[in-house]
């Protein structure tokens, strides 16, 4: 984020914490209180400007205005799908201010809102770009453009049109959480602290591909579910996928992972991207198994959407079923996650990577 004393540049208000907004008042001549009264109307009421904060005198207002924003900017695009998925596209960039840091900057990044039947589901994007360089991801294949800021994570949230009705939330669209863990931790912070958006950290999932040092903190501040991407219970063949294999084995980050608790109040998940003929046997079902042994963990078999440059294509249907019913057997939970949003290509990157190309 830029420096908010820049010419023309202004700080959200979007993304700060209780104890970042108490500068701020004393800044504006307020009493301490006042932090809250702000709190309430970013994340409570969902104010849009700072001109809406009528229980603020009018001096505070105009010094607010002349050196903060909110900092909500509404999609620039959307993509329909006829299953009711919405995949939406966010500059990170708004009128005087900068939602990226450490990275190139000028890249837009993707929120996929899912409903079904009663819930409401949001996967958002906590980098535009990505690290990992995995190779079945299209994010991946953009390069690095910098992380988001608390403040770019909560405009996702915030700024679609069934905001308020959302009833869970994902972070497993573009970039790799635990290499944003700070404004990744700070986003949780708000959206479950009382004076924030008071939901219950059962509503929300990080993904990972299993950085270690980002996962230690999460799990020790926060008591958000956990999903891990594993794709291959074989290293070689892992790592041939996943680059990280090589810094983070996925076995040791299962071995890390069993020091926490998962049968009470979090979940661990397995995400295991199924292809024709390259994961999808019995061998791969009974090492999976093996490696998930002693764990509360259930495995999502997931459908994969093709991206251009990645020679391998799905498993079909009776295949994904014949190695859900394999890890049944051998006491593992898997499901077969229904797929959703093909129509308007919903893996991530692909909506951000044809506006980038027009």
């Amino acid at each position: 984020m830029m420096d908010k004393n820049s010419k023309n540049m202004r700080r959200p208000l979007l993304g700060m914490t209780l104890e970042e907004l108490k500068p701020v008042v004393e800044e504006a001549g307020l009493r301490p209180f006042a932090a809250k009264q702000i709190a309430r109307w970013l994340y409570e009421k969902r104010v849009m400007t700072i001109d809406e904060m009528t229980d603020l005198s009018k001096s505070a207002r105009e010094y607010l205005n002349e050196n903060y924003c909110v900092g909500r900017v509404a999609p620039k695009a959307e993509a329909r799908s006829v299953d009711g998925t919405v995949k939406y596209l966010f500059a990170t960039r708004g009128e005087g201010f900068d939602f990226l840091v450490g990275g190139k900057g000028g890249r837009d990044v993707e929120a996929v809102y899912i409903p079904d039947k009663e819930r409401a589901t949001l996967c958002v994007s906590s980098q535009a770009g990505c690290k990992m360089g995995c190779r079945f991801c299209m994010t991946g294949m953009q390069g690095f453009h910098g992380s988001l800021t608390a403040a770019g994570i909560l405009n996702q949230i915030f700024s679609i049109p069934e905001s308020e009705s959302l009833t869970n939330l994902v972070f497993m669209g573009m970039g790799e959480p635990m290499d944003n863990v700070d404004e990744v931790i700070k986003a949780i912070d708000i959206l479950t602290a009382k004076w924030g958006l008071a939901w219950s950290p059962k509503r929300i999932t990080v993904s990972s591909i299993g950085k270690l040092d980002g996962l230690r903190r999460l799990l020790n501040e926060t008591k958000v579910h956990v999903a891990i991407s594993v794709h291959s219970p074989f290293a070689p063949e892992r790592e041939g996928l996943m680059p990280v294999e090589r810094a983070f084995p996925v076995r040791k980050v299962m071995a890390e992972l069993s020091n926490y608790d998962f049968a009470h109040q979090r979940r661990l998940s397995a995400e295991y991207i199924m292809w024709k003929g390259v994961n999808d046997d019995f061998k791969h079902a009974d090492a999976l198994a093996a490696l998930l042994k002693g764990q509360e963990c259930r495995v999502n078999l997931i459908r994969f959407h093709a991206i251009p440059g990645f020679e391998h294509v799905t498993s079909d249907l009776r295949t994904m079923e014949a190695f859900r019913d394999r890890l049944n057997e051998r006491g593992v939970t898997a499901t077969i996650r229904a797929s959703r949003g093909e129509d308007i290509e919903a893996a991530c990157g692909m909506l951000s990577g044809k506006e980038s190309e027009k």
